[in-house]
């Protein structure tokens, strides 16, 4: 799998929102290089020369390195609170929607671990107004979580004793994959996505009888 394809976390259409092309090339050489050498050991030089551009020419479509991390980072939680958000909105129980909403949300960090490692643990580098807008997001990420959590409790699925803090520790786990995960390790992305899903569930309760998908 080549970089760009890891960074896709195996989307068709990589980072296509973002246009024209040379943007988008200069922006996935940002995501390799911050999440390789971190954010703030990373110039404008090694970005344009990744991309196979000048440092003059990565100024035409961004402003600032941080510009850069703001978007990446933006398109990225963007995408986090998609993914939760589907999986809160589906029918079902509250058992299977949290299931899959771990599985879902354990997949997209395997799979873009690349992205998701940027995205995940680069906030503070990022500037006050730009930092505020991206917690935001996360706020929206936790409430979907919290929300299906707290659909269990009402309907006895679940019994948590500290909803605010089982949904932190749900997200992170999630969120902590992108750290660990290898492309070459035993487990596929689905594997790691079906077997968080499990532990969350034996997490949250006893609850009722748990989907065909994750017995």
């Amino acid at each position: 799998m080549s970089t760009a394809e890891d960074t896709a976390g195996g989307e068709a259409a990589p980072w296509g929102e973002v246009t024209p092309d040379a943007a988008r090339r200069l922006l996935v050489a940002a995501v390799e290089a911050f999440a390789e050498r971190g954010y703030h050991a990373t110039t404008t030089r090694d970005i344009a020369g990744r991309a196979g551009m000048s440092p003059a020419a990565l100024y035409i479509h961004y402003k600032t390195k941080e510009e850069l991390l703001h978007r990446i980072s933006r398109i990225g939680h963007e995408k986090a609170v998609d993914i939760l958000r589907t999986a809160a909105q589906t029918e079902g129980t509250a058992t299977e929607r949290l299931a899959e909403a771990v599985s879902s949300f354990v997949r997209w960090h395997a799979g873009g671990r690349t992205t998701a490692r940027v995205v995940q643990y680069e906030l503070d580098s990022l500037g006050p107004d730009a930092r505020a807008e991206i917690l935001a997001l996360r706020r929206q990420c936790d409430a979907e979580v919290r929300g299906i959590i707290e659909d269990g409790m009402e309907t006895g699925e679940f019994d948590v004793p500290d909803v605010p803090g089982t949904t932190l520790a749900v997200l992170s786990l999630c969120v902590d994959v992108a750290r660990w995960f290898n492309v070459n390790g035993s487990r596929t992305p689905d594997e790691v996505g079906a077997l968080y899903a499990d532990l969350v569930l034996r997490m949250v309760g006893p609850g009722g009888p748990r989907s065909e998908a994750h017995r």
